[in-house]
């Protein structure tokens, strides 16, 4: 577990110090979330830095840092330090009653994702992907486990809801604190985390899925003649202030971090020399781990001459949302999660998306003063419609009933 972790140190001691601070900082509250139908919008390059050079990526410790910070690095010709920024981190819980897994989220990783429009969306308008870290949680359920393969698929769709739901762009996933056997569970078998990546990939063929080379997993990567490395984008290694490749069958070398480093505990020149290593070598990735609040542009400019040539700049964080807009909520009177405000426009199902909306989910809205808001059952404006001219606590009081249907909007 990488929570205030250097990872480089003795796994004996990591182990016990991630043991202590799990019961302070990491116990979850359960926050499964509902059902959705995926419908992934086309699956763009993270080209945030838009130079050439390795794509960096940056776990933020959310229990005590903001994930907006990875917005607020800029190299000094404009472009974006981070091209992925992961949400660290969501566990997997085990249900001793049910004898399942199940996704858990703390309350500081829930109020990064209820407000994804403040947290995660600000980040995806600068062009960086924004992704939720899974791990165990001492309860003995993790991604190398899972009995059977519609084990694996029941929590595959588990984790393609959330992404649904708070408009994530993919899922990394981390073999590390299950604490298999635990609770009678089972050991690491060879089929699990390939069931896994299969159906997470079928569920989310336009999302990102990335490995944290660690664990059980790190020696399970391929299964009846199908590999992991076929069904993920990305793996870096575990290990900060060290360097060696992934070794993950089906990953170009563009796809695999060699280099590791822990901002706030790896030396500057040791962070430049890992950073000169990964270019020289022609690998595609460059991993930042423990992103503080504090203003690091000094010491991340150690890395990035050496990326791009170029120093890193601080500056302004996540983009100001409009402060008047149309607002939808999940369930009745405003209940629920609700959407970013959305100004006068025309929507899509794909647009709406990119600002908190889900598909077939909305049952309450909010209209400014004035303004005309006409939704539509289906995508592009088509199907049944209905024209709100004020706010509008209960969808199914509507005729006919628009609860959990609207897919497009058009607003006025």
């Amino acid at each position: 577990m990488k929570t205030f972790i250097n990872l480089s140190f003795n796994r004996i001691a990591v182990a016990l110090f991630g043991f202590a601070l799990m019961c302070t900082a990491a116990c979850k509250k359960d926050l499964t979330p509902n059902a959705k139908t995926n419908t992934a919008s086309s699956k763009l390059g993270t080209n945030a830095i838009g130079v050439s050079g390795p794509k960096g990526v940056c776990y933020v410790e959310v229990n005590n840092n903001d994930i907006l910070n990875v917005g607020n690095y800029t190299l000094s010709t404009g472009e974006q330090l981070f091209d992925i920024g992961i949400i660290f981190a969501a566990n997997i819980n085990y249900n001793t009653t049910t004898q399942k897994a199940e996704l858990f989220f703390n309350p500081q990783v829930t109020a990064v994702l209820n407000n994804a429009a403040t947290k995660i969306q600000p980040l995806q308008a600068k062009g960086i992907k924004v992704m939720l870290s899974i791990l165990g949680n001492h309860q003995g359920a993790g991604i190398s486990n899972f009995p059977s393969q519609q084990a694996a698929q029941d929590f595959a769709q588990l984790l393609a809801n959330a992404v649904t739901t708070y408009g994530l762009d993919g899922i990394d996933f981390d073999d590390e604190y299950a604490d298999y056997g635990t609770n009678n569970t089972g050991q690491p078998n060879s089929s699990s985390f390939v069931y896994l990546v299969t159906a997470l990939r079928q569920l989310m063929p336009n999302k990102l899925i990335s490995f944290y080379f660690i664990g059980p997993a790190a020696s399970n990567l391929s299964y009846n003649g199908v590999t992991v490395g076929s069904k993920i984008d990305y793996s870096w290694q575990a290990y900060y202030g060290s360097y060696g490749a992934p070794n993950v069958p089906g990953l170009a070398k563009s796809n695999l971090g060699p280099a590791a480093i822990d901002i706030q505990s790896t030396d500057a020149s040791t962070a430049a020399s890992l950073a000169t290593q990964t270019v020289s070598d022609g690998y595609g990735i460059y991993l930042y781990y423990n992103l503080p609040n504090a203003d690091s542009h000094t010491y991340l400019s150690n890395v990035s001459n050496a990326l791009y040539g170029k120093a890193t700049v601080f500056g302004s964080g996540g983009t100001t949302p409009p402060t008047t807009g149309v607002t939808f909520y999940q369930d009745i009177n405003y209940g629920g999660t609700v959407t970013s405000n959305i100004a006068k426009g025309n929507y899509t199902l794909s647009q709406l998306q990119a600002l908190g909306f889900v598909n077939d989910w909305a049952s309450s809205v909010k209209i400014p003063s004035g303004w005309t808001v006409t939704m539509y059952s289906d995508d592009n404006f088509t199907g049944t419609s209905w024209t709100l001219t004020a706010n509008t606590t209960n969808f199914t009081t509507l005729s006919p009933n628009a609860n959990d249907v609207v897919s497009s909007v058009k607003i006025q």
